[in-house]
């Protein structure tokens, strides 16, 4: 039986005297009896889809801490304080002659230099102190704060001028294996002795 408002277009099969003919017509019937129900009403409301499930955003990320640099703390004996990492390099040049030590690929963060022309060693660290502050060279023999003014340069450093035949020149090659750079707020140096440090110093009093 089919559904009330359904429609169904079906040819009626004329009939025949003969019984022959009149066989296929059960079967016709049985097909077209239920594709004549599965048509919908028209009148019949259509349900909207569903709408699709609301999108949730994906957390962000946790962010991994940043490293803190790790100053070391110099106490105790000076002797037993962390190397400051760098090599040193010689060169020379039209002015005389330089020691150089830092990092290999970086600015250096101290220099010693021979200048022929005005007679003087200069001893330069990296940074700017504040107030032109005395810079403290530590040896195993001497301990001695001597001035300083910027070198105007980028980067900035301090220098301090030195006579060739200071005696604070020996006690820095000669000292036994490391000496100390110490400036107000500017980080502790702790420079290890190689012979480029007397090479220059003999270079100025030729």
């Amino acid at each position: 039986m089919s559904r009330p408002g359904a429609r169904c277009a079906v040819e009626r099969t004329p009939r025949f005297p003969h019984k022959a003919a009149m066989r296929p017509f059960p079967l016709l019937a049985f097909v077209l009896i239920p594709a004549c129900a599965a048509v919908p009403p028209a009148d019949r409301a259509v349900r909207p889809a569903p709408p699709p499930p609301p999108v949730t955003a994906a957390p962000p990320p946790a962010q991994r801490p940043v490293p803190s640099v790790i100053t070391p703390l110099y106490r105790g004996d000076w002797r037993d304080w962390p190397v400051t990492r760098g090599d040193w390099v010689y060169r020379q040049d039209g002015r005389g002659s330089i020691a150089l030590f830092g990092p290999p690929g970086g600015d250096a963060e101290l220099t010693l230099r021979c200048d022929r022309l005005e007679a003087r060693v200069y001893l330069s660290r990296r940074g700017a102190a504040p107030g032109n502050a005395p810079m403290t060279v530590r040896t195993s023999s001497t301990l001695r704060s001597i001035a300083t003014q910027p070198t105007g340069g980028s980067p900035s450093y301090m220098a301090a001028s030195l006579d060739p035949r200071d005696t604070l020149l020996d006690a820095i090659g000669f000292s036994r294996g490391r000496f100390v750079i110490e400036q107000a707020t500017l980080p502790v140096l702790v420079i290890p002795v190689w012979a480029e440090i007397l090479r220059v110093t003999e270079d100025c009093r030729k």
